[in-house]
C-alpha cells in the first residue's frame, strides 16, 4: 500500500506482480486490490524457467522504464533474469542452515535494458522500510479509490480516523473491504508519528 501510494502521488503506474504463485493461491491478495483496477501479473516457478512469465510481464512494461520494487526474498531478482536472461545476476547467496533461507544479493539499483519492444528494467535491494513523509496526508486517500467516495460524508479536515469519519459507514454499507480502511488508518497514523518524532 505505500508503494501505491507513493505511485499514485508521483503519476506512476503501478503493475502489481505476485510472484511464487505455486507456493500461495493469489485469489485473496487479488481480491483485496481488485477495487483498485491495477493491472496484475501473477507467476510460478516454473511459468519463470519456461519463459511464459516473462513474455506476460514483456506485455506490460514493454517500452518502459519499470523498477521492481518489494522486500527481500519476494522474487525481483529471478524476475529481472527472466526478462534479461543474458545478465543473470545472483538472486540468493548461501543459504542459512538453521533458517533454511537465503541471503540476498543485491544490494544496489542495477538498469538493464530489455530487448523488443525495448524499455529498462531495475532491480532493486529489498525494501526494508518505505516512507512516505514526502506525499501529504491529503493525497494518501487518492491510493484508496475505493474508500475516496466515502469521504464525502466526513466532516471538514476529518483526519480519517476519528469518531465522526465516514468511512467506517462507507465500508459497513459493504462499499469497500475492512482490510483497506484499516491499512489507510495504519498509513496514516504511521506518518503522523514520524512526523511527531
Amino acid at each position: 500500500d505505500r508503494c501505491l501510494v507513493a505511485a499514485f502521488d508521483g503519476g506512476l503506474e503501478p503493475l502489481l506482480v505476485l510472484t511464487k504463485s505455486d507456493l500461495a493461491p493469489p485469489s485473496a491478495l487479488l481480491e483485496l486490490y481488485g477495487a483498485l483496477d491495477i493491472p496484475y501479473v501473477v507467476t510460478s516457478r516454473d511459468e519463470l524457467y519456461h519463459g511464459e512469465a516473462a513474455e506476460r510481464l514483456r506485455e506490460h512494461i514493454g517500452g518502459r522504464i519499470t523498477a521492481f520494487v518489494g522486500h527481500s526474498g519476494v522474487g525481483k531478482t529471478t524476475l529481472v533474469n527472466a526478462l534479461v536472461p543474458e545478465e543473470r545476476r545472483r538472486s540468493t547467496g548461501v543459504v542459512n542452515a538453521v533458517t533454511g533461507r537465503g541471503r540476498h544479493t543485491t544490494t544496489s539499483a542495477l538498469a538493464l535494458p530489455l530487448a523488443a519492444p525495448g524499455g529498462w528494467v531495475i532491480d532493486t535491494p529489498g525494501v526494508r522500510s518505505f516512507g512516505l513523509h514526502h506525499v501529504d496526508p491529503s493525497r494518501v486517500i487518492n491510493a484508496f479509490p475505493d474508500l475516496q467516495p466515502g469521504t464525502e460524508g466526513c466532516p471538514r479536515a476529518c483526519s480519517h480516523d476519528e469518531p465522526d469519519c465516514a468511512l467506517d459507514e462507507w465500508v459497513a454499507q459493504g462499499h469497500a473491504d475492512p482490510a483497506r480502511l484499516y491499512s489507510l488508518r495504519r498509513l496514516l497514523a504511521t506518518r503522523e508519528r514520524r512526523e511527531g518524532d
